[in-house]
C-alpha cells in the first residue's frame, strides 16, 4: 500500500522560450504594441504549461497588451493621442 509515487513524466522535446515570449509580451505590451503583447502572453502561457513553468508572465503580458489597447483608445477618443496630429 505504500508504494513511492511514480516519477513525473518527461520533458517535452523542443526549446522553453517561456520566458522568452513573457518578457517580450510585457515590454511590447507596454511600449507599443498591445495586440503583439496579447499574442506573446498567449505563446508564453502555452510554453509555461507543456513545460510545467509558472504562466505569471503570460498573464501580465495579456494583462499589459489589454490595458495598452485600451488606453491607446481613450486618448485618441478624447483627442489627447500625441502623435494624433503629426
Amino acid at each position: 500500500m505504500n508504494a513511492p509515487y511514480a516519477p513525473p513524466p518527461p520533458a517535452p522535446a523542443g526549446r522553453d522560450r517561456t520566458m522568452l515570449y513573457g518578457i517580450l509580451g510585457i515590454v511590447l505590451g507596454l511600449i507599443c504594441c498591445g495586440i503583439l503583447g496579447i499574442v506573446l502572453g498567449y505563446l508564453s502561457i502555452r510554453d509555461a504549461k507543456r513545460f510545467g513553468q509558472s504562466p505569471v508572465l503570460g498573464y501580465l503580458a495579456i494583462a499589459f497588451g489589454v490595458i495598452n489597447i485600451i488606453g491607446s483608445g481613450i486618448l485618441r477618443a478624447t483627442g489627447n493621442y500625441p502623435f494624433w496630429n503629426d
